[in-house]
């Protein structure tokens, strides 16, 4: 007796394009998520960056907080933020910072920046409407450096 194969009698043709109909739009949203959060990163990173630039120059004698500002949003301009005029720079010249046993005057600068994902918040917008899932983000970040005497 000799063995002959018989052809299957169901057809798996379409099969791996349904798998990949599938698995496509999960890839490309886990994709997409992880570029997006790598560009929030990078804005929040240059916001602190930003921050301090700013705390830097409030703690020099004679500055006043109109340089102080300007430094700020130098800084977010020369890191591509498309609203770095939109930045809001707090600086509080009366605050006192921890040294050992002691507290010494400091200067704080604060910066809020409304940050917008991409694609993420488009889509968002879509699935579920009338939330607040399509507004900007706020980012903020402060640095508080000691008032040089």
């Amino acid at each position: 007796m000799t063995g002959t194969r018989r052809a299957p009698t169901t057809s798996e043709r379409g099969v791996a394009l349904l798998e990949v109909a599938l698995t496509l739009p999960l890839l490309l949203l886990v994709a997409v998520g992880i570029f997006e959060f790598g560009r929030a990163y990078q804005t929040w990173q240059i916001l602190t960056n930003a921050a301090r630039e700013g705390a830097r120059i409030a703690v020099l004698p004679g500055i006043d907080d109109d340089a102080v500002e300007e430094r700020v949003h130098e800084y977010l301009t020369l890191g591509l933020l498309d609203a770095a005029d939109e930045a809001d720079v707090t600086i509080d010249r009366d605050a006192e910072v921890d040294i050992g046993d002691d507290t010494a005057s400091a200067s704080r600068v604060q910066v809020e920046y409304p940050f917008t994902f991409m694609v993420l918040q488009p889509i968002a917008t879509l699935v579920v409407e009338g939330s607040t899932l399509g507004e900007p983000l706020t980012m903020t970040t402060t640095a508080t450096m000691r008032n040089e005497m």
